[in-house]
């Protein structure tokens, strides 16, 4: 490995695409650029088209946006680092998971054919996009009337998170779309098929998202049970290896090292989710270290040695993560999506002022009156359930709520309030890990809410685990390039990557007892309505989903 090596790391975001130039031999960006995605995300209308309104629950973006983003942040990043093209060995990708995409033969997505432009099922649907919920739930119910052998592997449930109501939602609403796809690929392969030209399955997407467990997907006869015709989905529309992480897929055709501006034939490393590569890039891969990736959502992932049942994870996957070891991962649906919900909608007017005015944003604004409160002084408890629950009860049709509201509330308490319903939620998801035998000695945080340190410090004090943290300007970038030098042959695996290429600030926030105590009083409200609202003791947000669903339908009827 020569000293001046260089590895470039791609991060697909909801939102943009990131893309750093790392150096081997320390994991030292380079340079760096960012670049949004044009139609950005998709769940009121299809504004790629016509602006047809979409039905409740859709999450969908256009793969051109990718490609647009992609050519364009990685351009960007190699002419801020200054690094000669001759030294970038490698390529490694990540991607938001499970997102979704039908395409051909070729991999050209059937959005891009002008024919189905209206057609909402053709573009990709997006990690957050839960529009097959009851698709979900079917899913589900088979799956425990046939007692799967993999259920356990996902605590028992099924998300619509996943890819597999995704395609089965397409297969029921637009039949010709899904007799049309050659082939239905998470985007993390898609991007991976574009740059080598060849078709390969990451072993970790395919076991988190897709239910490859123990070298198979689930059964035929499962999924003809589910739904007549179905059966062959696996077999016709995702035949194709399973390459293990870490390893190299392909090399960059010339056509693709032409468009990037990089040289032909370098290594492509097998494609990966974005939340997990984060774990390399902060030296959390081994056992009984958290990596929390705190953002618009939160995906929280631990290693252990062995196998054990816990319910309410998305997965739990033998070297999800790392070689020779389980990876458990559980998540919050809505994090740092929360707050900005409440920023958009619910703050006065002269807040926004105020803030102007001391020249800083709104969300610091808040949280300087919110952290000047003592705890339990706001009167409030809330649930952060907004996107639906993704751990540990894995219900896309739960809604948020807020208890204790009077006529004396002001924006901070409510604001407040749902700092600590994430960590509350973070500490349930936590517990629930801990408590069936799975270690949890520290966190590690990363994503874009490290900045609020407030916040960062309520998290450690809710769970009382000391919390590390990462500098690291591209995360995921980084930690794509890491798992891009191990496919490039720099490094013999991925902890002696991680070790050196990773970048991790030890024990930054450590808990405090006396504030600890006072946030446990807080906990037991949250965990009673927790188990009230979301395990069947009272569905109501079910039935109000439903009833919103009816009247946004006969809405729709009426205009057309």
């Amino acid at each position: 490995m020569e000293k001046d090596s260089y590895i470039l790391g791609v991060d697909f975001g909801t939102l943009s695409v990131r893309s750093t130039i790392v150096r081997v031999s320390d994991g030292f960006e380079k340079g760096t650029a960012a670049v949004e995605y044009k139609h950005g995300v998709m769940d009121t209308h299809l504004t790629a088209s016509e602006g047809e309104p979409l039905p409740p629950d859709f999450a969908l973006q256009v793969p051109a946006d990718y490609l647009k983003a992609f050519h364009k942040s990685v351009h960007g990043a190699i002419e801020n680092s200054g690094v000669l093209i001759r030294h970038i060995i490698g390529i490694g990708i990540d991607f938001t998971s499970s997102t979704v995409l039908a395409t051909d033969e070729k991999g050209t997505p059937l959005s891009d054919y002008p024919q189905f432009k209206n057609r909402p099922h053709a573009y990709a649907k997006l990690w957050k996009h839960h529009g097959g919920n009851s698709q979900a739930k079917r899913l589900l119910e088979v799956a425990k009337k046939r007692n799967e052998s993999w259920l356990p592997r996902y605590g028992g449930l099924l998300s619509s998170e996943l890819a597999l109501p995704k395609v089965l939602e397409t297969f029921e609403e637009d039949r010709e779309i899904y007799d049309k796809a050659a082939y239905f690929v998470d985007a993390t392969d898609w991007i991976v098929w574009l740059l080598t030209g060849k078709l390969v399955y990451a072993s970790g997407d395919s076991g988190f998202k897709r239910h490859f467990q123990d070298g198979q997907y689930p059964s035929s006869e499962y999924l003809e049970a589910v739904a007549p015709g179905f059966g062959n989905m696996f077999i016709d529309k995702m035949s194709g290896p399973v390459q293990p992480l870490g390893s190299k897929a392909g090399e960059l055709t010339d056509k693709m090292a032409e468009w990037l501006g990089l040289n032909p034939g370098i290594s492509v490393a097998v494609g990966n989710i974005d939340a997990h590569v984060t774990a390399a890039a902060i030296k959390a891969v081994e056992p009984g270290i958290m990596t929390a990736i705190i953002g618009t959502s939160a995906v929280y992932l631990v290693n252990a040695e062995d196998f054990k049942e816990v319910p309410g994870m998305l997965g739990i996957v033998y070297e999800g993560i790392n070689e020779g070891l389980w990876c458990f991962e559980a998540g919050q649906s809505a994090f740092g999506d929360l707050f900005a919900w409440f920023i958009s909608n619910c703050v006065p007017e002269e807040y926004e002022v105020e803030a102007k005015k001391e020249g800083i944003n709104i969300h610091d604004y808040l949280t300087r009156k919110a952290s000047s409160q003592e705890i339990g002084e706001h009167g409030l408890i809330a649930l952060d359930w907004h996107n639906g629950n993704r751990s540990i009860l894995s219900d896309a049709h739960l809604s948020g709520l807020i208890l204790g509201q009077s006529l004396i509330t002001r924006a901070e308490d409510i604001y407040r309030a749902l700092l600590e319903s994430c960590a509350f939620g973070a500490r349930k998801i936590i517990e629930t890990i801990k408590n069936n035998g799975v270690e949890i000695k520290e966190i590690v945080a990363a994503g874009g809410l490290l900045k609020n340190k407030f916040l960062m410090q309520m998290l450690s004090d809710v769970t009382r685990i000391p919390l590390s943290i990462s500098d690291a300007s591209l995360v995921g970038a980084l930690g794509s390039a890491i798992y891009g030098a191990v496919a490039a042959g720099c490094y013999k695996n991925l902890q002696e990557a991680s070790n050196a290429m990773g970048n991790k600030v030890p024990n930054v926030y450590k808990p405090h007892e006396n504030r600890s105590i006072k946030y446990d009083k807080l906990y037991q409200e949250y965990l009673i309505l927790h188990d009230y609202f979301g395990t069947g003791q009272n569905n109501v947000m079910h039935r109000l989903k439903a009833i919103r669903e009816e009247a946004i339908k006969e809405k729709n009827y009426k205009k057309n």
